[in-house]
């Protein structure tokens, strides 16, 4: 049997950067891949509290702007014989958002949909990415997946 974890939120930030929607990759110390903002739930925290402080752990990133993006990252993680169920959330943020990255990141880039497929390596984020890029860039975010992150 191979069990599920559900224990894990991910994020996408998007921004104007000098006039363009670009979202947010960040390079990780661990394992040296870019990727977007994740994180595990603690104890007593929503799949929400966990990923505004994710958000703000990871890029001093305050969320005020969140929405489901209606996608669950899903893949098999050989090292621990877990399939991980992960769902994805899109934060919007001001035009040219700053981001100060923790520990956990060597740098970041604002991208382009392409320039995110070019950097990441794992195929369930460029999934991640096209559905992002598809439901909130290329048409206005829906209200009926905006969650309250108060």
């Amino acid at each position: 049997m191979i069990p599920l974890n559900t224990s894990i939120v991910s994020g996408v930030a998007l921004s104007k950067i000098d006039g363009e929607v670009k979202m947010l990759l960040m390079k990780r110390v661990k394992g040296g891949f870019w990727c977007h903002v994740a994180g595990s739930i603690e104890e007593d925290e929503t799949g929400i509290d966990a990923i505004v402080r994710e958000f703000k752990e990871e890029t001093q990133i305050e969320v005020s702007n969140l929405y489901n993006a209606q996608f669950l990252e899903q893949f098999y993680e050989a090292s621990v014989n877990v399939i991980q169920l992960i769902p994805v959330f899109v934060v919007l943020c001001a035009p040219e958002q700053e981001v100060v990255l923790n520990e956990e990141h060597t740098e970041y880039k604002w991208c382009s949909l392409e320039d995110a497929l070019e950097l990441a390596p794992f195929p369930n984020q460029h999934a991640v990415f096209k559905h992002v890029w598809s439901y909130f860039v290329e048409k206005p975010a829906n209200a009926l997946y905006r969650v309250d992150a108060d």
